[in-house]
């Protein structure tokens, strides 16, 4: 009787996510399986930042281009984007020190690093998706990029400033852009993955 192959430990990757131009540097640390697709990987990236997909968004790495193709692109002479939903997070970062770009709303133009720190098998007790560390809140939604985001922080810091108390009205009154709550974040990530394996 032939015996049974052992399973294949999956491959899970620690990326380290950065938003660009932020000082200190808002950031995420992620480990995510190998095998992912981008789509999916697009979902833990809104969910870990913060973000609440109102958005478009794309992944760059190099010449690629991958996101939700737009047939209209081609038929004005664009390259299409490669679609999301068929790559894989390991055809990207292919090994560590591998970077790629994940931009979201092209209007504000949020940029965000993403590099592969390590591989390592997956852990049997462990469920993946998971962020493992980060600092500070996501900008809100909206807020003008880079920019805005630093305009707001200094109008809501002053209350001297004339736009003080519009914008903390504007604002989710729980907004503390000092708050990473992690819990909260691997909370959803850990349904996310409860959901997908119905």
């Amino acid at each position: 009787m032939p015996s049974k192959k052992a399973a294949i430990p999956q491959e899970i990757y620690q990326i380290k996510v950065t938003l660009l131009g932020t000082k200190p540097p808002i950031w995420r640390r992620l480990l995510a399986p190998a095998g992912m697709t981008m789509a999916r990987f697009h979902e833990v990236l809104q969910i870990a930042m913060g973000w609440r997909d109102c958005h478009m968004h794309e992944f760059s790495a190099g010449d690629r281009s991958i996101g939700v193709p737009n047939p209209e692109d081609r038929l004005m002479g664009m390259p299409a984007a490669e679609n999301e939903r068929t790559v894989r997070l390991s055809s990207v970062l292919e090994s560590a020190g591998a970077k790629a770009v994940y931009t979201y709303d092209f209007g504000d133009t949020w940029e965000h690093s993403l590099v592969l720190e390590k591989s390592f098998p997956a852990d049997p007790e462990m469920t993946y998706p998971v962020c493992t560390g980060g600092k500070l809140a996501c900008p809100p939604e909206d807020c003008g990029g880079i920019g805005g985001f630093y305009d707001l922080l200094d109008a809501i810091g002053d209350p001297t400033n004339e736009e003080h108390d519009s914008l903390l009205e504007w604002l989710d009154e729980d907004y503390d852009p000092k708050v990473f709550p992690i819990d909260d974040v691997n909370e959803v990530l850990k349904s996310m993955s409860r959901g997908r394996r119905r």
